[in-house]
């Protein structure tokens, strides 16, 4: 099956029907819609065909699809100057998830938004089948499968009963141990207004609910466990304790036999209101003289027997439009509608919002005004007096800008010229040459390491910006708490020299964030120096290394004003 989630973005999937018994009246069967997980296949994983098969076994049509960036769905390839089908896919798995992931939070969406609603106009066609009984739809799914498994069953009523998988257990156990997940399993300020795990069969409350957990799972068990008890208190209270459930399998991260048939046995049960026992038969494999060789399920068909597309990609298609063009247009809609750096000379549309620029920005970032800002707490490690004489190494300090922050520094305390602070993005050793430079022409210099820098690196999972989503979903900004690191450091610097104002010099991914804080604060941080590629955030909807600019993406930002209007600003001032 090959349909459009939206114009010109093709969705590949493999439909599953039960075979009809000769004579047999035409009849509307259920049917279960399949979201899978992060398997660089797609929906061709062994695990996944199983599944399908076993539940077809039972009766039900299963329609299997292709999540964005997996299987027929790629969307980034390696340019090597030959025709499009000799390109090779960038990522692997999921991977493309992490490079797809940045530009939708500044569009104020998520990858999430994009994959659900490939879910919902997937469940959309399951429905519109004719052969399909639409008041008897089930979902389920594994690990990535199982989060948009629970997205769409609390999203979409027509969801009857579901079954996720390797996914629910609760933020606070998740977050600890071993992070947060791909792009689009983090949602803006979820944590923050309430909304954990176990809230998505809530929401459904008492629709009939199957947790697939696994006992050597990477998933924390124990969250897994403690979803269900509450789940469990809820759907007690409301009457129905039967129609919620968890079964754990000794097994590891995946769509295992024994989920499987636990799945099969709980669609049937609550789609078809049989009560029976389901188990996946062993096909055997190889000659007669192998028969004690078995596989379950029967046989895998390979990725080209279950292909749709001609040659294998839809980005392959004639006139196929890729997720980062959505962005792009997504964005030029958006850029009609901000403001721009026009607003900074009063225009109307500036005026209709009834707040100046500045207030705009910290509205949409969170930066508090330096009044606001606690007085940073400053740790000295090392026994140098306070100015330091020349030809001495700098003072070894530990800035607290906030509770439970500790921000190293280097501290050049000597000097009549005005104090420089400088935020590096690879860390303090990046900057102490350019830093001795400045103090013997004069200037006092403080080299900071703002958070997720130099030693305070966060330790991250699989893949950088753990520290960034656990913020994301608590509604924070990372580039705010980072330009406020900034703000404070200068505002100790300055304290320290009885001085008014600071210079600041940054570089790479911290760039933004000193824009951010000498937009806001002219007064504090008079001039500004910085390197990077990222010039406009706007570039990031077509790039596909924008993960590397993560940590500067702000919810929403796009809707309101672009990297460029943070220079207007500071170029006016």
């Amino acid at each position: 099956v090959l349909f459009e989630s939206q114009p010109g973005f093709h969705v590949t999937a493999n439909l599953y029907k039960p075979t009809a018994k000769p004579g047999a009246a035409e009849t509307r069967l259920p049917a279960v819609l399949h979201p899978v997980g992060h398997s660089e296949n797609g929906k061709a994983y062994a695990e996944y065909q199983r599944a399908n098969r076993l539940l077809v076994e039972q009766g039900f049509i299963v329609l299997c699809y292709d999540p964005i960036g997996q299987g027929e769905r790629k969307q980034l390839f390696s340019v090597n100057g030959g025709p499009a089908k000799e390109a090779r896919p960038t990522h692997q798995a999921s991977g493309e998830h992490q490079a797809l992931g940045t530009p939708p939070i500044l569009l104020g969406r998520g990858l999430g938004t994009y994959m659900l609603w490939d879910a919902i106009r997937a469940l959309d066609y399951l429905c519109e089948r004719p052969d399909v009984d639409s008041q008897r739809i089930g979902c389920t799914g594994i690990s990535g499968g199982g989060n948009l498994t629970s997205y769409l069953m609390a999203y979409d009523e027509r969801i009857a009963a579901a079954a996720p998988g390797c996914f629910m257990t609760t933020h606070r156990r998740k977050n600890e141990s071993p992070g947060p997940g791909d792009a689009e399993q983090n949602l803006f300020d979820q944590i923050r207004a309430g909304f954990d795990h176990p809230d998505f069969i809530l929401a459904r409350a008492p629709k009939p609910t199957l947790i697939l957990t696994a006992s050597n799972d990477f998933v924390p068990i124990e969250g897994s466990w403690e979803a269900f008890r509450e789940a469990k208190r809820v759907y007690t209270r409301l009457g129905h304790p039967e129609r919620v459930d968890l079964v754990e399998a000794n097994a590891k991260h995946g769509f295992s036999r024994r989920l499987r048939e636990a799945t099969a046995r709980f669609m049937t049960r609550w789609l078809q209101g049989q009560e029976i026992e389901v188990f996946e038969e062993d096909q055997p494999v190889g000659p007669p003289s192998q028969a004690t060789l078995v596989r379950p399920g029967g046989p895998v068909l390979t990725d080209e027997q279950l292909r749709v597309t001609p040659n294998g990609q839809v980005m392959w298609l004639a006139n196929e439009r890729s997720l980062l063009e959505l962005y792009a247009e997504e964005e030029q809609r958006l850029a009609k509608q901000r403001p721009g750096h026009r607003a900074l000379q009063g225009s109307p549309a500036m005026e209709a919002r009834s707040v100046t620029m500045p207030e705009l920005i910290r509205q949409v970032t969170g930066i508090r005004a330096l009044p606001d800002l606690p007085r940073s707490r400053v740790e000295r490690i090392d026994a140098k007096p306070d100015r330091n004489s020349p030809g001495e190494g700098p003072a070894r300090l530990v800035l607290h800008p906030e509770p439970g922050i500790s921000l190293p520094a280097l501290y050049w305390a000597n000097g009549d010229k005005q104090p420089i602070v400088i935020a590096p993005a690879k860390g303090m050793n990046a900057a102490v040459e350019q830093a001795q430079r400045l103090h013997a022409s004069g200037h006092p210099v403080l080299i900071v390491e703002v958070r997720d820098t130099g030693e305070t690196a966060t330790r991250n999972w699989r893949f950088p910006g753990a520290d960034f989503y656990i913020a994301l979903m608590l509604g924070k900004s990372y580039l705010a708490m980072r330009a406020e690191d900034i703000l404070v450091a200068s505002q100790w610097l300055a304290s320290q020299h009885s001085a008014g104002s600071v210079q600041l010099i940054s570089d790479g991914e911290i760039g933004p964030a000193a824009w951010h804080a000498a937009a806001l604060e002219p007064q504090l941080v008079t001039s500004i120096e910085t390197s990077g590629d990222l010039q406009s955030w706007q570039q990031l909807m077509s790039s596909p290394e924008s993960s590397r600019h993560l940590h500067n993406a702000v919810h929403g930002a796009l809707r309101h004003y672009d990297l460029p209007d943070l220079r207007a600003l500071v170029d006016q001032r």
